[in-house]
């Protein structure tokens, strides 16, 4: 399921870093780091600031959807392309208290239409174990522009 237009990962991060965070103000302002982006997965950490939490001093749900639609596209997107959300489903499971939120999408099926794909989000602190905070499950669809590490390099 390697990715054409792309010879390995860190091609394909660099182009995440240059094109979906730097080209995305509100990716930009969140500061996510993409950790793994390649064969149908992906993996996201976002630095948990006070701006970015709830009265209860938890990251705001909105966030935790955000992770889960993330890590679903971008998993989408290291196996078809360039991608959009078609519809997600979220399970909130517990509150998201920690210092950092991590994503994980992997591909459940790729398709010309569209790609299945699952997320789970946790929120870490350090010294602890991360919680699963929520799981979910995104349609993604594939909108069928160009990508490769040539665009990504005329973005910089």
């Amino acid at each position: 399921m390697a990715r054409a237009g792309f010879d390995n990962e860190e091609q394909l991060i660099d182009y995440m870093r240059k094109i979906a965070i730097g080209r995305s103000g509100f990716n930009s302002f969140l500061q996510l780091d993409p950790v793994r982006c390649w064969d149908g997965e992906a993996e996201i950490v976002m630095e948990i600031r006070p701006e970015m939490t709830q009265h209860h001093g938890f990251a705001h749900g909105a966030l935790v959807g955000m992770m889960a639609d993330n890590a679903c596209a971008w998993a989408a997107g290291s196996a078809v392309g360039d991608v959009v959300t078609g519809s997600y489903t979220i399970n909130l499971l517990a509150p998201a208290k920690g210092a950092r939120l991590r994503s994980k999408g992997t591909v459940i099926k790729a398709g010309k239409r569209q790609v299945v794909v699952r997320a789970d989000v946790w929120a870490e602190d350090d010294g602890v174990d991360p919680i699963l905070v929520a799981v979910a499950q995104a349609t993604i669809v594939p909108t069928g522009i160009a990508t490769s590490k040539e665009a990504s390099a005329s973005a910089a």
